[in-house]
């Protein structure tokens, strides 16, 4: 779908930037940690959540995936080679595509790897994608599992005292059904053994493919006794971010384009409590100072009873979209021009303190 109709499809006005929606208390504005403190250390390790812990944001993310022996560990692709020296230590394991795939390896064989920035391959050689965040394979860090990380959190929830809740996102339940695995099912098990069971429970589960979305509400859920926050992720078609197998096992990419018409938020809300929009699919990137182009995404969800978390805020040179002068800035576009609910940023420190100074 072409991003410049996504205002005319869901019926939205253009505010200028001194317009908002109805007054909200920033009180209830949240902040949820991307990957854990990701912009200062490399995402989804234990010492990025630790430090992030630390900023005291109101929850910190996981992305999980699965493994060969079926365990559950945080990592945010469902391959290795982005983040890892699994290319190093494996040479042989890759698929035809090239990629090595955490569903292709045992917990064992994952924990012997290292974990650094991400980098991609450009010439042959290895490329930082954030060059101004820590250095790449400098210290010693690993991939948790998904226990392992809840226990680190709910552990310094005991010893300081917070409440600090978690953001899992179930990564690519397409590709792991195809594989014959149910990660879904894996995932729910694990948040009841750990007490996230209820809508009162300090969690968000979230995913981008709607129809695994519909039947964890549906079925897995009701059958497990749970009734958690729901969260539907939101994605563009031509991203190729949820595929569809036909019964010739060729996959499709899942078309997203309802979502964004009349009518698709009032759908999505009969299965969840959220959406997860990319910032664009909120504010427009016509926007100019003085003049933000709202598309209506949030109003309409807002009408729906859902709450709306967009992504990725991040500092990082280049980042700061051109109708705002700085983080704080931009953030000021979203938490009160456009009216979210929160934000995942690599950077919850600043978040959370803007948000600290706007309460005060």
């Amino acid at each position: 779908m072409n991003k410049i109709y996504l205002a005319t499809m869901i019926g939205c006005a253009c505010l200028s930037a001194t317009a908002s929606f109805a007054a909200q208390s920033m009180d209830d504005k949240i902040v949820v940690a991307h990957r854990g403190a990701s912009g200062y250390l490399p995402e989804h390790t234990l010492p990025a959540k630790a430090m992030a812990y630390a900023m005291k944001p109101d929850y910190i993310e996981q992305d999980v995936v699965m493994t060969k022996d079926n365990q559950l560990v945080v990592l945010h692709d469902h391959y290795l080679d982005r983040v890892t020296n699994v290319a190093e230590l494996f040479p042989d394991r890759a698929r035809k595509d090239g990629r090595y795939y955490a569903i292709d390896f045992t917990l064992d064989e994952i924990k012997q790897m290292s974990v650094t920035e991400g980098f991609n391959i450009k010439d042959g050689k290895q490329v930082q994608g954030f060059p101004q965040r820590f250095p790449m394979w400098k210290s010693d860090f690993k991939v948790p599992t998904f226990q392992e990380e809840i226990e680190m959190i709910q552990g310094l929830n005991k010893s300081l005292g917070y409440g600090i809740g978690i953001y899992p996102e179930i990564k690519a339940p397409w590709f792991h059904r195809h594989e014959g695995k149910d990660i879904s099912a894996a995932v729910l098990k694990v948040l009841k053994d750990y007490g996230y069971t209820s809508k009162d429970s300090k969690v968000y589960l979230q995913t981008f493919d709607f129809d695994e979305l519909k039947r964890i509400h549906d079925e897995l859920m009701p059958k497990m006794g749970m009734d958690v926050k729901l969260v539907q992720l939101m994605a563009y078609t031509d991203w190729n971010e949820t595929m569809v197998y036909g019964k010739d096992g060729k996959a499709t990419p899942y078309n997203y384009d309802w979502m964004f018409k009349p009518g698709g938020m009032a759908t999505v809300a009969k299965y969840a409590d959220g959406i997860g929009p990319w910032k664009p699919m909120v504010v427009s990137d016509a926007s100019t100072k003085g003049n933000i182009k709202l598309t209506g995404l949030v109003e309409a969800a807002h009408e729906q009873g859902m709450q709306v978390h967009p992504y990725t805020f991040r500092a990082d040179e280049g980042r700061i979209p051109a109708y705002a002068d700085d983080f704080n800035g931009m953030l000021d576009v979203f938490y009160k021009t456009a009216g979210v609910d929160g934000v995942f940023t690599d950077f919850p420190d600043k978040a959370v303190d803007y948000l600290s100074e706007q309460k005060k």
